[in-house]
């Protein structure tokens, strides 16, 4: 008797309860999506008041964009590990990659399918793409394997770039003009962005569109390292394969198209814990998210985890002085309108 046989005999018990994981999970996502959106419209005005030599309207640097400066926030954290103490320059970093990745060690790479916005915009559209071409398209096995390495590539690269700076190099580094507007030079970056950083965005675009998540899924070395991390942490995606009725539709609404119909534990750095196998398993009890000892986490323990963990996090840094970066206005007039002028050191 085949699996297939078998599976077709099982009767499925329906869920007596409504299933609310990608509710929540996407309520996550436009939330920190538009906290996202409120902190780069506050910093474009911060920077346009000190470009105009402040005859533009006044607005403060919102301590959240450092969330957008990985790099700068690995070296800080660097130097928290090997210190003790937080630098001076772009101190919220430090802390917002302490919760990403915490997050994302406690609840299997929560940030890349929870929190990050460039995940999220990644999904609309490839969530666009299956509407607009009936489906989305998987690259041949062996050529999906092949780019998923770089990914792994660039985030090896990146951390060996941190790991050789000294605790003084690091220091010199942030404390130069060009660590200190490296933020600017970011903004800059898509308010002048040229014909090939244009195509570069339309072909990740594109490639979004027929391909679930191919940014994360291929090139992001922050989604990479998260993974990683996410390796450790004590939740797992487990099948009851006693309840389960061998439909796979989880496999089918897995986004990182793991084989979850055929495995009893999902153990891949590529599982972002979004639980949309879990929403699509149409099963009682036989797809769950579960913590050691088989003990069954709902998607609202996820949920609140990660807002307590994000917020926890963010009150510690305030309560302790270690959030904003405390610079002197004259600064600010004197390197803002120069910011494309300064080479990297």
């Amino acid at each position: 008797m085949t699996l297939a046989e078998t599976g077709s005999r099982k009767k499925v018990v329906k869920r007596a309860l409504p299933e609310h994981s990608q509710v929540l999970r996407r309520t996550t996502q436009i939330v920190f999506l538009a906290l996202n959106a409120w902190i780069g419209i506050q910093f474009y005005l911060f920077v346009r008041y000190y470009e105009t030599g402040g005859r533009s309207f006044f607005a403060s640097r919102p301590a959240g964009v450092e969330g957008w400066l990985p790099i700068a926030s690995l070296m800080n954290l660097k130097v928290l590990l090997s210190t003790g103490g937080i630098s001076k320059i772009h101190p919220a970093g430090t802390f917002l990659v302490i919760a990403f990745l915490a997050a994302s060690w406690i609840f299997r790479k929560s940030f890349c399918g929870w929190l990050c916005p460039v995940g999220t915009i990644s999904e609309y559209l490839w969530r666009l793409g299956r509407k607009l071409f009936g489906r989305n398209f998987r690259l041949p096995r062996s050529l999906d394997i092949a780019l998923r390495s770089l990914k792994y590539i660039l985030m090896a690269l990146f951390l060996y770039a941190v790991a050789m700076m000294s605790v003084p190099a690091i220091h010199q580094f942030l404390d130069s003009p060009y660590g200190v507007v490296d933020d600017v030079k970011m903004l800059n970056f898509f308010r002048e962005i040229g014909t090939t950083g244009a195509i570069v965005l339309a072909i990740l675009a594109l490639g979004s569109m027929a391909t679930p998540n191919f940014w994360c899924r291929y090139f992001c070395p922050y989604g990479a390292l998260m993974g990683l991390v996410s390796l450790l942490s004590p939740l797992r995606i487990r099948r009851d394969s006693d309840l389960c009725i061998d439909c796979a539709k989880c496999a089918k609404a897995c986004p990182a198209a793991l084989p979850v119909d055929r495995l009893v534990t999902i153990q891949s750095a590529e599982c972002a814990g979004c639980l949309g196998c879990v929403a699509a398993c149409p099963a009682e009890g036989a797809l769950f998210l579960s913590a050691p000892r088989r003990r069954r986490v709902p998607a609202w323990a996820v949920a609140t985890g990660i807002a307590m963990l994000f917020l926890g996090t963010y009150t510690y840094a305030r309560w302790t002085g270690h959030w904003n970066t405390d610079l002197p206005s004259r600064l600010y007039f004197e390197l803002i309108p120069h910011a494309d002028e300064f080479e990297h050191p």
